[in-house]
């Protein structure tokens, strides 16, 4: 699929957007990546989003701390580390509370990946025994992973069991349930995915079919997550990437000509303004997929490097990332004043691998 050509006075509209420190330094330097992954870190580390019944400290905070621990990898930096430390030891290395939730093992990418730099088994085990409990006890995805942002949350737990245990019985169970989940809500026709089977066979006013933005980025992201830790050979590996590389094409497709997307992929009318943990998570999928040879650089370089100045340009002079859409499950309004944390860490994310970029 061709991508959308962008004119002269679409790249003067991106220009504008930057503001005016950005578009008088390299922000694709590694310096300008790295300056505005820790400025970002810390406005959000120090203003946390207030806990209530829909941002509590699961999902939402946790990929923000996703993000933490691939900006710890990517720079070196242990202040990362050390801050993902605390607060997997202030949440007692425990996943929430409900045993067969997705958004309630997301905790466990971080308690796993720091695992891995210390093995202390007291860091895992309650994670560990949460879902071996579900792989002894399996439902088809499209029961336990009935929503496409399950994707992320879950799966990469999944994956990084497997990496450090060894056992396939985490693979095998990730595969059964992703490909379920797939079945069900992705549409192969758009190369895209539905947020749940209330958006199946619906259109939205003005007629079009509603594929979310930051639904479709938690699949890239989760997808990424997963092949991260698939070994080559898995024979289901070519798979997830022909996904990763199809979905690609989808959103490249309709990327705003400022660098970020809209909060509904096929219609930007039904919210006519940017949105950037999307933003945040394809870039992150595309530069990933780029940096491993599963994308073709020539194609999509542009429409990162598009994406990562979109980022900057949303991010104010504090460190406060604006644009990004409030929890929900649908397109909806957002103002440059909208912050959570999943946003900023899905920010982390793209920086982590727009500092791998050559």
């Amino acid at each position: 699929m061709k991508l959308q050509r962008f004119s002269s006075l679409s790249l003067l509209v991106l220009f504008l957007c930057v503001p005016a420190s950005a578009q008088t330094a390299d922000i694709y330097s590694k310096k300008s990546v790295r300056a505005v992954m820790q400025k970002v870190f810390e406005w959000q580390v120090a203003h946390p989003v207030e806990i209530d019944a829909l941002n509590n400290n699961l999902w939402a905070r946790a990929a923000f701390y996703a993000g933490i621990m691939s900006a710890g990898k990517a720079t070196g930096d242990k202040r990362y580390f050390e801050q993902a430390t605390r607060w997997a030891e202030g949440r007692g290395w425990k996943l929430g509370d409900r045993p067969r939730h997705a958004d309630d093992h997301a905790p466990g990418q971080t308690f796993l990946e720091l695992y891995m730099l210390k093995r202390d088994p007291a860091r895992i085990e309650q994670t560990k025994s949460v879902i071996d409990a579900m792989v002894a006890a399996p439902k088809p995805g499209r029961e336990d992973w009935w929503w496409c942002d399950a994707l992320f949350m879950a799966p990469p737990v999944l994956a990084r069991l497997y990496a450090v245990t060894g056992d396939k019985k985490y693979l095998d169970f990730l595969d059964a349930m992703w490909w379920d989940t797939t079945d069900f809500l992705y549409d192969p026709s758009e190369g895209l995915y539905y947020r749940d089977k209330n958006f199946l066979n619906k259109l939205n006013a003005n007629g079009k079919k509603v594929f979310w933005a930051r639904g479709n980025g938690w699949v890239m992201g989760g997808a990424v997550r997963v092949l991260q830790h698939l070994p080559k050979n898995h024979p289901t590996r070519a798979r997830y990437v022909k996904l990763l590389q199809t979905m690609a094409a989808s959103v490249a497709r309709v990327q705003g000509a400022d660098g970020r997307w809209h909060p509904s992929l096929l219609d930007p009318a039904e919210a006519p303004v940017p949105e950037t943990s999307s933003t945040g998570f394809f870039t992150y999928a595309l530069a990933w997929g780029v940096n491993n040879g599963v994308l073709e650089r020539k194609t999509y370089l542009p429409v990162i490097r598009r994406a990562w100045a979109g980022l900057v340009a949303s991010v104010d002079e504090e460190g406060k990332l604006g644009w990004v859409q409030r929890i929900g499950l649908a397109p909806d309004k957002v103002t440059a004043d909208d912050n959570q944390e999943y946003g900023s860490g899905a920010l982390l994310l793209a920086g982590s691998e727009m500092l791998k970029l050559k």
